[in-house]
């Protein structure tokens, strides 16, 4: 069996454990050693890499072409300055590179990261499509938001039917940003909705988007679409928590900008109170994930405080002696960690 380095390494380690502890004889640790092949480079991993990189290039080179006036002036006079060309021309793209990627991933199917990055291309393509669509059926009302409702159900429809990770993750984003248009659109734009600020809003978005991942079940026709939901949902709800504790309920910066710090240290607490629980379900479920998230923002709220709190209070070589100590005994603990050092300690006690 093909491993990587550190996969191979944990591996014979672990036979070499055993071997110690007489957990198995000598003939059949060598038996298990021969059957481990390390592969000398991880092209898995490279090829995952350079996809991603390639769809932050696209989406950025989208971005930057919609940017650039000349070029949608060019794009215009081909479709003969009609919005609804356009749009039926970015449909046809859009359609077009859909059924490329089906018929790449039905020939090539192991070709998976060549074909999710066609998909991304349809992806793009639709929500061009869609924008033009909304300026063919402009009313002057302003309300934009219901273009990315409209981009939700095409891209659930889509991941649905092909089905595709990717597009579903897609789906996803379009929906928390109709959310937050929407939301907008209701409060005529103001600082708050009901009561809350942008934020406040998305934290409930989040927990109402991470709720609602454990409802799909192993037997669903969504069961592949539950771990992106999952950890989109946290996404949304733990980067919202780190914005509330720094910004609190407020609505407008003028507002803020004359709040004592320690007005906002019941949203530290809460920001932390979630870390804490997403750990403690990590732990008790064996939820990588949500271990994950509670750790990694755990530590963003303590370092986002600390620098809060004491970076005019403390002379700065000593701030950044204090960073760098405790950088060092996180790096110290994290690589214990990798190392599997704390189970075998348990093992031993």
């Amino acid at each position: 069996m093909n491993y990587n380095k550190k996969q191979g390494e944990f591996l014979l380690e672990t036979i070499e454990e055993w071997q110690k502890r007489g957990t198995i004889n000598n003939d059949t640790a060598e038996k298990l050693k021969s059957e481990i092949q390390i592969r000398p480079f991880d092209w898995m991993k490279l090829a995952i890499y350079a996809f991603w990189i390639a769809m932050i290039c696209i989406i950025i080179s989208v971005a930057t072409a919609l940017k650039d006036n000349r070029l949608i002036e060019l794009i215009t006079e081909l479709f003969t300055s009609s919005n609804t060309a356009i749009c039926i021309g970015f449909i046809g793209i859009a359609a077009g590179l859909y059924a490329w990627g089906l018929n790449r991933r039905k020939n090539h199917p192991q070709n998976l990261f060549s074909n999710e990055t066609i998909f991304l291309g349809g992806v793009l393509a639709t929500a061009v499509a869609v924008g033009y669509f909304g300026k063919v059926i402009d009313n002057g009302s302003g309300h934009f938001s219901m273009l990315f409702l409209l981009s939700t159900f095409i891209y659930a429809g889509l991941g649905f039917w092909f089905p595709s990770t990717l597009v579903w993750i897609f789906a996803v984003l379009s929906f928390g940003t109709w959310f937050g248009t929407e939301t907008g659109y209701a409060s005529g734009w103001g600082a708050y909705f009901i009561g809350m600020n942008y934020p406040m809003r998305f934290v409930l978005f989040g927990l109402i988007l991470t709720i609602a991942s454990f409802s799909i079940t192993k037997k669903s026709k969504f069961e592949e679409f539950k771990h992106p939901t999952y950890v989109l949902g946290l996404l949304y709800l733990f980067i919202s928590l780190w914005i509330l504790s720094i910004f609190g309920n407020y609505g407008d910066m003028d507002s803020w900008y004359h709040v004592k710090q320690i007005e906002l240290f019941h949203w530290g607490v809460l920001f932390a109170g979630a870390a804490i629980v997403a750990i403690w379900y990590g732990l008790k479920q064996d939820d990588y994930t949500s271990r994950s998230f509670g750790i990694t923002f755990l530590f963003i709220n303590l370092y986002t405080k600390f620098f809060e709190y004491f970076w005019d209070s403390i002379h700065k070589a000593v701030f950044f002696l204090i960073l760098a100590v405790s950088f060092w005994f996180l790096g110290q603990k994290a690589e214990k960690i990798w190392n599997l050092e704390f189970l075998k300690g348990d093992k031993k006690e």
